[in-house]
């Protein structure tokens, strides 16, 4: 189920990804009983970041396994020289052709190329194929990994949005706009909560200015510290924060109800 996307990708563009996976959500991968199933869905035309991803969630517990799926065969064809015990490679889409519910599905750079109205739907099928606990993990990078946004959600739906940026790639943080998830990208408009939330980080970014002659880490630290004392439901703190993360509760910048 699903559509041929282009299938660009590069080598360690999903580095920031895949970092919050294996940090913020290590707790929970080392939950699930014995020899867990991870998912790559649509890991585009070479396997390079499906491999990557089996190798650090094999760091975290050596017995995860990895699954990665693609609906063009010839792309699976060209990675099933990389299988090895615990990685393998099939054909599919997102009725996730596996024999069990997996712990985790990472889905990048996939549901850019749909429409909006699509988006709620796949949700939910992805989601409901979980096991119990488990993540879908759907977002957007950029070419070379430098500005990243995703989405999570369990069984019970989307749980977060989370933004993650190379210290030096961006002048305001909401610079990495154009890579939001599909179902915000087109809600970056004035009365949506994400472009609220946009442009609070932008304020309490430029609000920090005199903190950048030590770096932008600490201005990075201080605008998270101050868009949370506004209000805003950050889930995350500050040992997340200095990597240039930030991941805030999704019912705050989930898409206004169109009439």
């Amino acid at each position: 189920m699903g559509n041929v996307t282009r299938g660009t990708t590069n080598p360690n563009r999903m580095r920031r990804v895949d970092r919050w996976i294996t940090g913020a959500q290590a707790r929970r991968l080392r939950s699930f009983p014995a020899a867990p199933l991870a998912v790559d869905l649509g890991y585009g035309a070479s396997p390079a970041t499906a491999v990557e991803l089996f190798d650090r969630l094999r760091a975290v517990r050596p017995d995860f396994r990895l699954t990665g799926v693609e609906i063009e065969p010839t792309r699976v064809a060209a990675a099933k020289p990389l299988e090895r015990d615990g990685l393998d490679f099939r054909l599919g889409g997102f009725e996730l052709p596996v024999g069990e519910p997996p712990a985790l599905v990472r889905a990048f750079n996939v549901l850019r190329q749909y429409e909006e109205d699509d988006v709620g739907a796949i949700w939910d099928l992805v989601a409901s194929r979980l096991a119990p606990g488990g993540l879908f993990v759907e977002g957007t990078c950029d070419e070379i990994g430098r500005r990243a946004t995703w989405a999570t959600l369990d069984a019970d739906g989307p749980r977060t949005l989370s933004l993650a940026v190379r210290f030096g790639s961006f002048e305001r943080p909401s610079d990495v706009a154009e890579r939001l998830p599909k179902a915000l990208i087109h809600r970056n408009v004035p009365g949506e909560p994400v472009h609220d939330f946009l442009r609070a980080l932008d304020g309490a970014w430029l609000a920090a200015a005199s903190l950048a002659p030590f770096g932008n880490r600490q201005r990075w630290i201080a605008m998270a510290r101050a868009v949370g004392d506004a209000g805003w439901p950050l889930v995350d703190g500050p040992s997340r924060w200095r990597l240039g993360e930030l991941t805030i509760a999704w019912h705050a910048v989930a898409p206004s109800p169109r009439h």
